[in-house]
């Protein structure tokens, strides 16, 4: 069903200077505010009502040509919002925009805030919650991966399969209520057996999921990368190379990088998100302290460490400092131990000094990889190396990956709750306190798609798209 609503109005494309823009118009009185501003140069009897259709003409200005344009218009409920909507495609100077923008307003349509055009969608019942979600992640998404799974959600992805599980809940929950009023009677209409396996299913569903998001989040926002090591072993340097920018100061003073600098970088259809750390020592500076303080932190952030050390530092030091890395990185992280400044000894002498078997405290799969960041010697090499560590692989629109925060969040409260709901179906738990359980999963499975939604929920999540979507 189509709410009635103002009419609204952004800039859809870009911000700025560009060949072309296209403005937005959507609501109730879009056909009447779009036939005040625009004459068709074909005159095609009420052009204004013909949905899908688009139209060569000129928007006038008190009678005086504006910009020559294209104007899209798309009938409720087949438009984006469910409601009736104009496109404008106008020439992209800032003047020309900014003056249909203002002869919309003359004419009764309002500005859109951010990510009106998609909350209507919701609202009209065009996209679920989880699908206006993915709308915004999709004009984020920067890779390939992140690209597919942001279409993937988009079409449905694992909400609507969620959905369907929810809604054969929700009837079990009605049969147990109904159970509940023919308490006396001691009758049964929902089928315990029944129950159990599709609490089952959902649980299996939801712990899939749930395992799914570190790789999901990776996608998303990059996979953690943390270069460590002593001070001046080059960490700045190697960060400048690799993003092929003068992202970080480079000096030769020790404890130049106070706090954790971070950039991402698609390498191979593939986000890293890079994170310069101070340099590990002692110190009595206090705000030298705090910086490395946030590199630990970093570390036990981080999915791969390159802990960086200098080639030409003393064996027996660098045997130590490997060794106290190790102790302080957990085992599921791959570290690497980039030997930099290889262009200060020849190639027999690092062979020589190198050699993985020479050090007691390396495990099997821990790896040297030897590098010059300042001369860029084997940066590919060590970029090999950090794709080898990507094991999501290829990811296919069908692949049900869990990427949004509030989703996680909402499916830890579920998972908890259908538990429960399982773990009372073998204790024989009273109807009453088994429906209160029940009504928790159905709660928290409803917010990933709105079924079940609040004002501020829905607030909080539109406010973070751009104006015009």
């Amino acid at each position: 069903m189509v709410l009635e609503s103002e009419t609204i109005c952004a800039i859809a494309t870009a911000p700025g200077k560009g060949a072309i823009a296209t403005i937005r118009l959507s609501g109730s009185d879009s056909k009447q505010i779009i036939q005040n501003i625009f004459k068709p140069s074909k005159k095609t009897e009420q052009w204004y009502n013909i949905g899908y259709s688009l139209h060569y003409g000129s928007i006038l200005h008190n009678n005086e040509l504006l910009d020559d344009v294209l104007v899209s218009i798309f009938n409720a409920p087949h438009s984006y919002t469910g409601e009736d909507s104009v496109e404008i495609s106008c020439h992209g100077s800032v003047y020309i925009q900014n003056e249909i923008l203002k002869l919309l307003l003359h004419h009764g349509a309002r500005l859109a805030k951010p990510g009106e055009f998609t909350q209507r969608a919701f609202l009209n019942g065009k996209l679920d919650l989880s699908q206006a979600e993915a709308v915004a992640d999709l004009i984020a998404s920067t890779s390939a991966a992140s690209h597919k799974l942001a279409l993937s959600q988009i079409k449905g992805g694992y909400a609507k399969e969620l959905q369907e599980l929810r809604l054969a809940l929700l009837q079990f929950l009605s049969m147990i209520e109904l159970e509940l009023d023919f308490s006396e009677e001691e009758v049964e209409f929902a089928d315990r057996e029944q129950l159990r396996k599709l609490a089952n299913n959902l649980e299996h569903r939801i712990a899939k999921l749930l395992e799914s998001f570190s790789i999901g989040n990776a996608i998303k926002t990059g996979i953690p990368v943390c270069i460590v090591g002593e001070p001046n072993v080059g960490k700045s340097t190697l960060l400048n190379t690799i993003l092929n920018e003068e992202k970080a100061i480079v000096s030769d003073i020790p404890g130049t990088t106070r706090d954790v600098i971070e950039d991402t970088m698609v390498i191979g259809g593939k986000t890293f998100r890079f994170m310069d750390t101070a340099g590990i020592r002692d110190t009595s500076n206090i705000i030298e302290q705090l910086g490395i303080d946030r590199t630990f932190a970093k570390i036990d952030a981080a999915s791969i460490v390159l802990f960086l050390i200098d080639v030409t530092s003393p064996l027996n030091y660098i045997k130590k400092n490997i060794a106290s890395i190790k102790r302080k990185i957990a085992a599921d992280k791959k570290l690497y131990i980039v030997v930099n400044k290889i262009d200060l000894i020849t190639e027999e002498q690092l062979q020589t000094r190198f050699n993985k078997h020479n050090f007691e405290e390396l495990s099997e799969n821990d790896d040297f990889i030897c590098i010059s960041a300042k001369h860029k010697r084997n940066i590919d090499s060590l970029i090999q190396a950090l794709l080898q560590e990507v094991h999501y692989g290829e990811i296919s629109q069908d692949d049900a990956i869990l990427t949004n925060m509030r989703h996680y969040e909402a499916l830890q409260q579920a998972h908890a709750a259908i538990t429960h709901v399982l773990q009372g179906i073998d204790t024989g738990l009273s109807n009453d306190l088994l429906s209160l359980e029940l009504r928790q999963v159905l709660h928290y499975v409803g917010l990933i798609t709105g079924s079940i939604g609040t004002e501020e929920m829905l607030g909080y999540i539109f406010k973070h798209f751009c104006i015009g979507k």
